[in-house]
């Protein structure tokens, strides 16, 4: 296991790309973040601490929209320490003239006999 943090954003695991689908477990598994724990930055170049916490831009604003009230509040927001998943999920080749794929949603029947 590398030494990163699981991306910290409540939707990541949620997002249906091809790097985090596990086609053998039909699952789709949230990224880990872009720098290692102990990374020390060599030079002050932009570089972000939060870079440690998210995989993405996108991942950091969507934490924060989220976890905002409990920082306006002064209260800790929750730290996620395993990976989190979806399930349910298959990935779908269609053949259109060119072969394309996509991960859909596997609809569930609840009212099979």
């Amino acid at each position: 296991m590398p030494n990163k943090h699981f991306c910290q954003g409540p939707h990541c695991h949620e997002q249906e790309t091809t790097d985090r689908f596990l086609k053998s477990k039909g699952i789709i598994r949230g990224r880990y973040a872009r720098l290692n724990v102990d990374y020390e930055p060599q030079h002050n170049w932009g570089y972000v601490d939060m870079d440690k916490y998210f995989c993405s831009q996108g991942c950091a604003n969507s934490w924060l929209s989220t976890n905002m009230e409990s920082i306006q509040r002064r209260t800790l927001p929750p730290f996620i320490e395993h990976r989190r998943i979806s399930e349910g999920y298959q990935k779908v080749i269609s053949n259109n003239g060119y072969r394309t794929s996509s991960i859909q949603k596997i609809g569930v029947d609840n009212n099979a006999d």
